[in-house]
């Protein structure tokens, strides 16, 4: 993390829109040839999966995108963090509230290899590393291309891909409340530019739910933009992370004219 679009509104919308500052660009995918390695004592994907909620996991993986950073963290006994996402080329991890220094937070450039040791936790359907630390590694390097889900969304195989770089292909956009409107600031139409923006989208009669989270990507990024010019009926093409939320609830950083 879809609409109906005639050509016209493609003029008026020119939505070649990728992306947010440091948000995975699926166009620039790569990975070293190590990139599936782990190091003794850390996970594999499917050890990760496969452990309990509150337990403590080790994981290594590429950062693909932050969404924020804060200075003296009430929640972490006034540590600095970051929230991360985070791929390898198994699956993917929602880092959330990492220890993170602000010099530290600065080399998390995307494909950055860590090294993260936390707690497997879940909230409200969303599963993630919580109370972590990391360590920068330099072995390797991974982007991942936006893998597309779109036959998915539905059915129950969807959720295994939670919090990866995906894509949606040919998604017509619906009203987002009983006015018509094409979205809403926040989920509840309450919020105001530079808040979440929250818009609907259908496929095969089925609708979903999909965000702009403003601390991923806030109202000066082409990909809030384009939200903000999108039109009920519009068919279009998104890119984002497969975050979670009392279900599938993706965080999109790109919108563009369904091809």
């Amino acid at each position: 993390m879809k609409k109906n679009l005639v050509l016209a509104l493609a003029l008026a919308l020119v939505f070649a829109f990728t992306g947010c500052g440091d948000t995975n660009n699926g166009g620039n995918a790569g990975a070293s040839a190590n990139a599936d390695v782990k190091s003794e004592g850390v996970m594999t994907y499917a050890e990760y999966v496969a452990a309990p909620l509150d337990s403590e996991v080790v994981i290594e993986a590429y950062v693909q995108a932050k969404q924020s950073w804060y200075q003296g963290n009430s929640s972490r006994d006034n540590k600095d963090t970051a929230t991360v996402y985070a791929q390898d080329t198994d699956g993917a991890y929602f880092l959330y509230d990492m220890e993170c220094s602000q010099e530290d937070y600065d080399k998390l450039t995307p494909g950055t290899k860590i090294k993260v040791t936390g707690y497997k936790a879940e909230w409200s359907g969303e599963v993630e590393i919580i109370e972590a630390t990391f360590e920068i590694m330099d072995d390797a390097t991974y982007i991942a291309e936006a893998k597309d889900v779109t036959s998915l969304l539905g059915t129950d195989e969807l959720i295994d891909h939670q919090n990866e770089y995906v894509a949606f292909k040919g998604m017509t956009v619906e009203p987002a409340n009983d006015s018509g409107a094409a979205y809403l600031y926040k989920w509840d139409g309450s919020g105001q530019d530079g808040d979440d923006l929250y818009f609907n989208v259908s496929l095969n009669g089925n609708t979903y739910t999909f965000t702009v989270e403003s601390y991923l990507c806030d109202n000066t990024t082409d990909v809030y933009a384009a939200v903000k010019n999108l039109k009920v009926g519009d068919v279009i093409d998104l890119e984002g992370f497969l975050y979670w939320y009392e279900g599938v609830n993706p965080h999109i950083t790109s919108v563009t004219a369904a091809q």
